[in-house]
């Protein structure tokens, strides 16, 4: 569960209160919260021993340094976090976020341990002109050029209809297994 900019530290604990709940968690399915960043030591606090996974929101492609507002990698990984969304369509779309960049946070976050969850799918007006296969294979492509088709053994990758968010259209299972 990505929980974007929402929240605080009481909602943080109450909702994962609400998840931990007995009989909640399969344990046959892997649940991952991806809360933000300033809630990442509360979650991680409440999620110890717990079936739950700790997630972030984003992650930078570089090593530690004059980074101003950026989170490293090795600094999720400290605070708990085994997983990291990278590609998501709001950072791509709102904050410019290239194939290339994505690529790179992607094989920075596996170079400290971090399992990236990347996330692929096509605009609207890509998925009405029949581009779909062109958009995630590209996107694909450009991981797989920086960290090997192998690096994707160590992921998740998770196909995101961008063109169903707020359209009213849904992606059935078919579409998303295609």
């Amino acid at each position: 569960g990505n929980w974007k900019m929402h929240g605080s530290r009481a909602e943080t604990r109450s909702l994962l209160e609400a998840l931990l709940a007995p009989a909640r968690i399969d344990e046959r399915v892997t649940c991952i919260v991806c809360p933000p960043f300033v809630y990442l030591t509360d979650a991680a606090r409440e999620l110890a021993g717990q079936l739950i996974s700790l997630g972030a929101q984003d992650v930078c492609a570089e090593s530690p340094g004059a980074y101003t507002g950026e989170i490293a990698a090795q600094m999720l990984k400290d605070v708990g976090c085994e997983y990291v969304l990278v590609g998501h369509s709001e950072r791509r779309a709102l904050f410019g976020e290239d194939d290339a960049l994505v690529a790179r946070k992607f094989a920075a976050a596996q170079s400290k341990g971090l399992t990236p969850i990347l996330c692929v799918g096509e605009q609207l007006a890509e998925r009405d002109s029949g581009q779909t296969h062109a958009v995630v294979g590209r996107q694909l492509e450009a991981v797989i050029a920086v960290s090997g088709v192998d690096g994707l053994a160590n992921a998740v990758v998770a196909y995101e209809p961008v063109w169903a968010i707020g359209t009213g259209r849904t992606a059935t299972p078919e579409q998303a297994q295609d």
